[in-house]
Formats: structure tokens, C-alpha cells, sequence
């Protein structure tokens, strides 16, 4: 077959994670997930791993791991979290790849990706080489070999990034067609000018590179790739796969490529079902023999260059002023908020640019004591980011050192890597591609330059924060209460920055709330418990302590002494500070313990306050996720005291609150709360209990029904689905157990009465594998007279109609 469809996808999203923290905390507006990270995987990356081919009758007739099928490449930083908190997700990526290489003569559909979506060609020369070296590195660790193609963030293209991509053996890179300038037959003749997109997109060519070596570019089809993310080609996927087919053109003499590259993300996230229409389309395509599915190295090894290519450096995909959606008021932006400015990008770049070259002098000075080369240490700090094992640790540091280090040398060269690796992320595009300086993710590029900061002070005997403070405040929001960059340093950076205190406090407020063991994680950091002394006055209690932190990631760590007083509900006062001796904390100790044990809070404050200074803390200064928990355990008797009220108020007027609703009155406001609250909280018990029973919930229903209650839908929809999952984990671990499989059949009997969603994604994906795995054995038993598997298989086809799921085929 001559006609040949490659599909890319360039998944990626913005590093998310606290600088200091190294996890990304709880972010409402992602509801129901944790945060953007868990509900983009949701929407996209685990929906293409598992992707939905239906029959028919609009069941699902086959799961399919669409990233088998398509060229991609996805964020270094995607795949750390990937790694750690969607790991079904992340290894269904890898084994694509591997069975990718086995379709595709040995060529993987993966592509590398430069680490963490800098713009090169803005890049000094060092940072880009770093770039490009952690991307290859970071991708040779996860998916176990070498990659042929590597991804350019934003396609941003210069002569020196493609020549350093060449050096480390990388093949091949994809463009924008606007980005090609002229071609040639390779071996020499007239250059042909093809500016403005006219490049022929079905050719691979080659690019001369001043130093005498060369790249193999691939200019996708500009016109369909546009059509897949913007004119709602994803609605089909048959109409996808023939707007593909429709771009080969009539004369079939040689061989052509049609290749497409967006977004992943357009697959499922900002289409919602796109990855469904992927699937469709490749199946469409493979099933009627309409083209060849490819991947690039495969299609590269098949058919080599023959035109040679010159392209317009510093240009890229997403701006058509080349790179100034990265530096300048270009015009470019989201178009979401007519008149304002993005005037603030070139002072914040220049803030940026000083602060690297500023440290970048003192990092040398400071690190060649330690370090043979600095720089070459740097490049091979990929090894210990994306694996952090003592092991790990142990080996960079003997391979890198001068000679043998001390405990104190080491925390210094670690300090010093992660100084340089935050020097990197605070370039990541996304801090100038949307519209103000006051942006989630501008501010999370000048926190990671809060960290350099931080760093930086902890290391040399300078202080660089209030130039760059000088540097940042010439950047003006368009928000006119957040003012300049420094008012938001301000506001969103300096209450993000945390040392050993903040943490030594969070460990102590939490200790109130939980047992911290002996030894406890707290994100980056561990507490290892010194002593801990527990006093109580009647509801009141207090806590003095000490413990060692430590950084996970410098090994940093500082012994402290802590005492946390909390007088019920939400007061709590907490104090921090260095472990001063056995003397001091035995004083301090003995005075706020016996102010306690009078019952003498006011002074037991003022104590707290004598002893840890200005290291005091509140509730709020727990990190969020753990402050949700905290304040949950601390609201429960709160919401029990309501829930017991509204009851009460409910049942009372239940035959009255029937009525108004039958008779279509309005009903007064606090009868109306009162009945969604207390029938919420029947139902949400209901729904907790071992048994999911249809009959227990029917009259519960119907009373919401005759109340007219509004459901909490997004809740109880969220808690069932959870709660079917484990019952179809449990019948997948032990099939043969009937009671397993009769509570799952009732569960999935109860969700077809129910007057909300349950969304049973993963419950149906579960079940497919219960299906491909024992469903065709219990067959063959039932058959024998298996009076068991008979009973099974009953179970099993009242679940395919619950859950839209085909009948197996037999062998």
C-alpha cells in the first residue's frame, strides 16, 4: 500500500507542583478530581489508553490503547506525576510504545519532548543543551531505549537547538508548514521558495546544519490539523478518517504521507469523546485497508529525503510573529479579555534572564570546589530527578565530586543541582502564552524563580532578591489590584515560600490530628519523632515536641522543638524553632506545660510566642490538602449538630412539605434545606453501607421524589461510582466468589434507578478484563453442568447490559 496516515500527539501540561512541596494541591476548580493533572488524565490520558470501540448497538465491543496506533510525546514533568499518581495510565503508555516497535519494524511511536516546555530558541545556549539532554535522558528511563525523534516545545525552531538534537543522535523533528522556507532536490539545484504553508506536508526532508550535520524535519498538514482541533472534525470519526484520506491526492505514482500533529489533549479534554473518534478513525482506517497506519522513524527508515529544506528560525506553531508570544505585546493571546496588554511578558523575561546569569556566577564559583565540571554534573542531574533512590543519589555525587564529600558537601551539591533545576522550570512557555502577569501559571514561573531565590541565599553570601524584585516590578498586571510583578511576588510567592519551620509546624498541627508515627512524609520532607509530650484541661489540649526534618531532595534537615496548644474547634496556636539543647527544651517545656495545666491559656499563648518568637502558626498554616482533613475531623460534630436540627425540622414537616410541593406551592426557604439536606444524608449512609440493596434506596427516592429535595448529584454520583469500582475490583481478584458478583450485579442494578449519573468508566474497563479473562472458561463449565458457573454467567450477562458491554465472542 502506497498511502500512508501517521497521527501525532504532543501531550503535555505545565509542571503544577510546589516548588517546595514537589505536589500539587488541592485545586477546587477541577471538581471532582484533586486537581488539573488528575482531571485531564481522566478526560484524556487514561481515556486513549482505554478507548471505546462500540458495535452496533452502541455497546462496547473492544478496548483499545489508542497510543498503539498514534506517534506522541508527552511531558517529562507529565510523566513524573504520571508515574506516582496515575500509574495504570502511565505503564499503559510505555507498553504502547513497546507494542508500537513490534508493528512498526522497531520503530516506537514515542517521541522525546526538551524537559520542561522551554522555548529553546529563547534559551541561552548551556540551558538549551540541558533541555534537550534531560528530555532524551528522561525518556530513555521510562521507555528503556533511545529516542528516534525528539518534540520541539511550541515547535519553536533555531539552527543551534536542532544542531544540539543531532549531536545526541536524535533523527528526526515535526514543524509547523509555515515554518519551512525553501526546498531543493537533495544533491543540489534551484531553491524553491514555499513560505506561507505551501511546503508539500507528504515529504520528509532534510535540513543542512551550519556544523556539517544534519536533521530530517517532517512538516505536518497544516490545514487538517487545524480542521482536527478547531472546526469540530472530532464529532465523527469517520468523517475524521476521510478528511484524512481526502488530502492524498488522485495520482497514487509514489508513495505519500498524510501526517497530522496537535494537541493531545484535543483527544478527550478539550473534545470532549475525542479519544472514541481516534479510535473509530484508526479502525476505519485499518479494517477497510484505506491507508497504512505509521510512525515517523518507521516512515523515515522507508523513505529517506529527497529535498533538502532551509526554514525560518526562531519561528513556531503558535505565533505568527515567529517567538513573541514568549517575549513581547505581540497581539497573540487566549482572547479572553479584550484590552488588555501582555506587556509584561518582555519584563518578566528580563527579570528572569537577570536572575539566571546573577546565580549562574555564584553556582560556578561555588560549585567547582566540589564539582569537576558543574556544568556536566548539571546535565547529569536527569538521573536523580527522575529517581530519587539513595542509591541514585550516592552514585551522582561519587561520579561528579572533587573528592570524597562530607554529609554538609553533599546537601550542598544538592542544593546547588536543584537551584539550577528551578532556574529551568521558571522558563516553562506556559508563563507567557495566556494574558496577565497575574495568571496561575505566570505565577507559578516566578515561584520556581522564589525558590532560585530561597536557594541562592542558603548558598552564597549575596543576596539577589531585591534586584530581581527591581527587575520584576517594571511588569504591570492588567488587574489592576494586583499592581506590578513585585506585588505579586508579594502576594502569591513570599506566603508560598516554606523553610524547615513551616514544615517542622505543619508536622506538629498535624500531630494533633493524627498519629505521625515515628517516622512521617510529608511531601518532600520526612519528621522523625524525637519526643513528644501530650497534656490535657478538660477540652483543651497541649502538645510539646521535637523532631528532625529532613529534605528528601537536598537532605537538608534541622532538629526542632515545637509546642501546638488547641483550645477545640479551629483555635489552635503552634510554635516552632531550633532544637536549642536538652536545658532550653526542658525549660520551655516545664513554664508552658505548668501555664496549661492552670488552665492559663492567655499566658500558655504568650509563652508559645516568648519561646518561638515570630515562628508562630495557625490552622492555616497547614499545606491544604492536609488543612481540607484537619478542618473536616474538626467540622464533623459541627455537621452532625446541623444534620440532627434539620432532621428534626424534616420529619416534623414532612406531610407539609409533601403537600406544598404536590400543590406546586413554594415552599418556605428553611423547609426546602431541610428536606435536601437531611435526604442527602439518608441517601449518602444508604449508599456507604456493604450492600448496595435497590430496594433500600427505592423508598428513599421516592421520598426525594414526593419533597421535591434536590440531590446533591455530583456527590453521590462520585461516591457510588467509587464504591462500584471496589466491588469490581473485588469480583476481578476472586471471579469465582458468587457473592462478589451478586453484589456487584445489585449495585449495577441500583445505578439504573438512579436520577443521576454514575460515571462507570472504570468500572467498565474492570469488567472488560473480568469478561476477556473468565468468561469464556465459566462457558465452558456451564455447559458441563456446572450449576455454579451457570449461576455466573447469569450474573455476567445481566451486568453486559448494565454496563453497555458486548458479549464475548467464542473462539
Amino acid at each position: 500500500m502506497d498511502r500512508f496516515i501517521c497521527i501525532h500527539g504532543h501531550f503535555y501540561q505545565p509542571p503544577r507542583e510546589s516548588p517546595w512541596l514537589e505536589a500539587i494541591a488541592i485545586q477546587d476548580s477541577a471538581f471532582p478530581h484533586h486537581d488539573w493533572n488528575e482531571r485531564i488524565t481522566a478526560e484524556c490520558y487514561a481515556a486513549n489508553a482505554a478507548s471505546r470501540i462500540f458495535d452496533v448497538q452502541g455497546r462496547i465491543a473492544q478496548l483499545v490503547n489508542n497510543y498503539a496506533r498514534i506517534s506522541f510525546d508527552f511531558g517529562p514533568t507529565v510523566l513524573l506525576w504520571m508515574e506516582n499518581y496515575a500509574t495504570e495510565t502511565y505503564r499503559a503508555i510505555l507498553e504502547a510504545d513497546s507494542q508500537s516497535m513490534k508493528m512498526f519494524s522497531g520503530h516506537g511511536n514515542a517521541l522525546a519532548q526538551a524537559y520542561n516546555h522551554m522555548i529553546l530558541p529563547l534559551a541561552n545556549s548551556r540551558d538549551k543543551k540541558t533541555q534537550i539532554i534531560w528530555g532524551i535522558r528522561d525518556f530513555e528511563y521510562r521507555f528503556n531505549r533511545k529516542p528516534e525523534g525528539l518534540w520541539l516545545p511550541e515547535t519553536a525552531v533555531d539552527l543551534e537547538s536542532l544542531d544540539i538534537m543531532a549531536q545526541h543522535d536524535i533523527d528526526f523533528a515535526i514543524l509547523a508548514p509555515s515554518q519551512a522556507w525553501r526546498i531543493r532536490p537533495v544533491g543540489g539545484g534551484e531553491w524553491r521558495d514555499v513560505s506561507g504553508g505551501r511546503i508539500d506536508p507528504g515529504l520528509v526532508y532534510r535540513l543542512s546544519l551550519p556544523s556539517g550535520r544534519s536533521m530530517n524535519l517532517f512538516f505536518y498538514d497544516g490545514p487538517a490539523s487545524r480542521a482536527l482541533a478547531f472546526e469540530r472534525l472530532l464529532d465523527n470519526g469517520e468523517a475524521f478518517a476521510n478528511r484524512l484520506l481526502s488530502t492524498f491526492p488522485d495520482d497514487r505514482s509514489s508513495p505519500r504521507l498524510v501526517h497530522i500533529a496537535t494537541d493531545g489533549e484535543t483527544y478527550g479534554h478539550h473534545h470532549r469523546g475525542g479519544d472514541r473518534s481516534l479510535a473509530h478513525a484508526l479502525q476505519y482506517l485499518e479494517s477497510n485497508r484505506l491507508a497504512q497506519l505509521t510512525n515517523y522513524g518507521c516512515y523515515l527508515e522507508g523513505h529517506p529525503p529527497t529535498h533538502e529544506v532551509a526554514i525560518h528560525e526562531n519561528s513556531s506553531w503558535s505565533c505568527v510573529h515567529g517567538l513573541d508570544r514568549w517575549r513581547s505585546d505581540c497581539g497573540c493571546n487566549s482572547g479572553g479579555h479584550p484590552g488588555w496588554n501582555q506587556a509584561w511578558r518582555a519584563p518578566l523575561r528580563a527579570a528572569l534572564d537577570w536572575l539566571r546569569d546573577a546565580v549562574n556566577s555564584a553556582f560556578e564559583q561555588s560549585a567547582q570546589r566540589l564539582l569537576t565540571d558543574p556544568w556536566a554534573a548539571r546535565d547529569d542531574y536527569i538521573d536523580i530527578i527522575v529517581n530519587r533512590s539513595t542509591d541514585r543519589i550516592n552514585a551522582f555525587l561519587i561520579r561528579h565530586a572533587t573528592h570524597p564529600l562530607t554529609t554538609g558537601d553533599e546537601v550542598t551539591v544538592l542544593k546547588l543541582m536543584e537551584l539550577q533545576r528551578n532556574a529551568m522550570l521558571m522558563y516553562t512557555s506556559c508563563g507567557w502564552f495566556f494574558d496577565d502577569l497575574s495568571g496561575i501559571e505566570t505565577v507559578q514561573v516566578i515561584q520556581y524563580a522564589g525558590r532560585v531565590l530561597q536557594l541562592a541565599d542558603e548558598l552564597f553570601n549575596e543576596a539577589f532578591e531585591p534586584g530581581f524584585l527591581g527587575q520584576l516590578e517594571r511588569a504591570s498586571s492588567n488587574v489592576s489590584e494586583h499592581g506590578n510583578g513585585r506585588s505579586i511576588y508579594e502576594k502569591f510567592v513570599r506566603p508560598s515560600m516554606l523553610d524547615m519551620k513551616d514544615i517542622g509546624a505543619h508536622y506538629a498541627l498535624s500531630s494533633l490530628f493524627q498519629d505521625t508515627g515515628e517516622r512521617s512524609s510529608i511531601y518532600a520532607y520526612s519528621a522523625t519523632r524525637e519526643d513528644y509530650r501530650d497534656f490535657q484541661v478538660g477540652g483543651s489540649r497541649l502538645v510539646i515536641g521535637r523532631a528532625t526534618v529532613t529534605c528528601e531532595v537536598t537532605r537538608a534537615s534541622s532538629s526542632l522543638c515545637f509546642g501546638v496548644l488547641h483550645l477545640g474547634d479551629h483555635s489552635i496556636a503552634c510554635g516552632t524553632g531550633e532544637y536549642q539543647g536538652a536545658q532550653k527544651y526542658e525549660a520551655l517545656t516545664k513554664e508552658i506545660s505548668a501555664a496549661f495545666a492552670g488552665a492559663d491559656f492567655p499566658r500558655t499563648i504568650l509563652l508559645l510566642g516568648k519561646y518561638f518568637g515570630a515562628s508562630t502558626y495557625s490552622l492555616t498554616s497547614l499545606f491544604a490538602d492536609e488543612r481540607r482533613k484537619v478542618l473536616n475531623i474538626i467540622m464533623a460534630p459541627t455537621e452532625r449538630e446541623a444534620e440532627a436540627a434539620y432532621s428534626s425540622i424534616y420529619e416534623h414537616h414532612a406531610p407539609l412539605i409533601r403537600f406544598l410541593t404536590g400543590s406546586g406551592t413554594p415552599r418556605p426557604k428553611v423547609l426546602s434545606v431541610a428536606a435536601d439536606f437531611c435526604l442527602n444524608a439518608k441517601l449518602r449512609r444508604v449508599l456507604q453501607r456493604d450492600g448496595l440493596d435497590p430496594e433500600s434506596v427505592r423508598p428513599l427516592l421516592e421520598e426525594v421524589r414526593l419533597a421535591g429535595a434536590t440531590l446533591d448529584a455530583a456527590a453521590l454520583g462520585l461516591l457510588l461510582a467509587v464504591k462500584i469500582e471496589s466491588l469490581a475490583e473485588q469480583v476481578l481478584e476472586q471471579p469465582e466468589d458468587l457473592t462478589r458478583m451478586e453484589r456487584l450485579d445489585k449495585a449495577a442494578q441500583l445505578v439504573r434507578t438512579l436520577p443521576f449519573e454514575v460515571d462507570l468508566w472504570r468500572t467498565q474497563n474492570i469488567f472488560y478484563k473480568i469478561l476477556h479473562t473468565h468468561y469464556l472458561s465459566f462457558g465452558e463449565r456451564a455447559r458441563l453442568g456446572d450449576q455454579d458457573a451457570q449461576t455466573w454467567l447469569r450474573h455476567c450477562r445481566v451486568l453486559l447490559d448494565s454496563f453497555l458491554l458486548q458479549e464475548p465472542a467464542s473462539p
